[in-house]
């Protein structure tokens, strides 16, 4: 007789995917939508949740129905695509720029605003212990949903929702007038500012270690570890709509008391500072302590279980291993250096992985042949790589010129029209048995 998951334990999973995505990113990025959006917060925020949210629900969706296998979904490309994205995508969000990142900001909001002078010293070992304890935390993936989902997940929420409860019923002022582009397009303002978070990049990271916990529940039929998966991904975004919706209005009943910030950071110290006075401090360093803390452990867990499965001589603690002491010496040595490299990446690689979710997704449904992904792929990789490579300081004027007549291209979703012309002419071409060489997706 199959094994059904109980309640309690869907909701347990939820909360370990919750807190997997709920990153520092995610927690400072709305209040300066907030700020910035003023009387037009609602229609900024419903913006917001689109992209910022259902973009990566419905990533994890597309992973649960390919069976977690990041390999497998970019094989519907092109083998050699395989091959390639799958690793750039795991090396640029985990060791190359998300997880030491993780271990600099918990010291630069967690540890350092308690310090009488930041020193090197005080990165160093803000950043072993935070490892140390990723290390211990990842090191049994077995455990994660058990400590994360139903121990870190509850107490960081619960920190959330006392300064939701008391940013809603005392707020330090109103709201405040919209500002920038939020004054006219407030919806497209939140849309890229949620597209911005980059979150269906780590969903498609993230979607493996969720899968193999169902599997480690005993639920072995593949039609369930989808089912508990999507569920899972539910409860996922229902909670970081909650946490997206708190913080932003409290950042935009927060101007009379702050004034404008240029990052939310900033406005989180100032507000929780006013609400609750000296331990203001304690309660924002413990939040972001615990979100950077359960992403890291997501990623690491995620990285080492791919790094295992990919290269089979080399064991999952191994990994962990070297993926924590890798992250931590970038922490302190090198992760300047390192963003300047990995943004341009993720700037390239995420609307490639944006089409690639979609295509997959209505795959599920609807054939979808390797000509049209190719098609897709390549239409959305023309403007991405473009803008990595602006990104990164290389930039042609007769290009920039000429890209600029693309639709939404200044709104940062210009690839998105090259891409679905791109997929058409895929059609076209596999209908006109030009593409007969081009071998059929799974």
């Amino acid at each position: 007789m199959e094994r059904k998951l109980p309640l309690k334990e869907i909701i347990a999973l939820g909360f370990f995917m919750f807190a997997l995505f709920l990153g520092a990113g995610n927690i400072i990025f709305p209040p300066l939508l907030g700020q910035q959006a003023g009387d037009s917060l609602l229609s900024a925020i419903i913006g917001f949740l689109v992209t910022g949210v259902g973009l990566p629900v419905l990533a994890v969706f597309t992973i649960a129905r390919s069976g977690g296998n990041l390999d497998d979904l970019s094989n519907r490309v092109h083998p050699s695509f395989g091959k390639i994205f799958p690793v750039i995508i795991y090396l640029t969000i985990g060791p190359f720029f998300g997880i030491p990142r993780t271990g600099t900001v918990t010291y630069e909001i967690g540890v350092a605003p308690f310090l009488s002078n930041e020193s090197t010293m005080g990165l160093f070992i803000s950043t072993f212990v935070f490892f140390l304890i990723t290390f211990w935390l990842a090191l049994n993936p077995a455990k994660l949903v058990d400590r994360v989902g139903k121990v870190l997940t509850p107490l960081l929420l619960l920190l959330i929702v006392i300064i939701s409860i008391r940013g809603f019923t005392s707020p330090i002022g109103s709201i405040g007038e919209a500002a920038g582009k939020y004054r006219e397009g407030a919806f497209f303002g939140g849309f890229v500012e949620g597209y911005l978070t980059m979150d269906a990049i780590a969903a498609l990271v993230f979607g493996i270690v969720v899968i193999n916990r169902v599997h480690e529940m005993g639920i072995k039929k593949a039609a369930d570890i989808r089912s508990y998966t999507i569920k899972a991904g539910i409860i996922a975004g229902l909670g970081l709509s909650f946490v997206y919706i708190s913080l932003s209005y409290i950042g935009a009943t927060s101007v009379e008391g702050v004034g404008m910030q240029d990052n939310g950071g900033a406005i989180l110290s100032s507000v929780t500072s006013l609400l609750f006075g000296p331990f203001g401090s304690i309660i924002l360093a413990l939040v972001i302590t615990g979100a950077c803390l359960t992403t890291s452990v997501g990623l690491v867990a995620a990285c080492g279980e791919y790094l295992s499965q990919r290269f089979t001589k080399l064991s999952y603690p191994v990994a962990v291993t070297i993926l924590c002491l890798f992250s931590f010496t970038m922490g302190n040595l090198g992760l300047s250096q390192l963003i300047s490299v990995s943004i341009p990446l993720l700037i390239t690689i995420y609307p490639i992985a944006i089409v690639l979710v979609i295509l997959a997704l209505l795959h599920s449904y609807i054939p979808v042949t390797r000509a049209i992904y190719i098609g897709a792929i390549i239409g959305a990789g023309l403007v991405s790589i473009y803008d990595g490579l602006t990104t990164a300081g290389i930039e042609v004027a007769a290009i920039s010129a000429g890209l600029a007549f693309i639709p939404l291209y200044s709104n940062g979703l210009g690839w998105l029209l090259p891409s679905i012309i791109g997929g058409l002419l895929g059609l076209f071409f596999q209908n006109a048995k030009i593409f007969n060489w081009v071998p059929s997706s799974k």
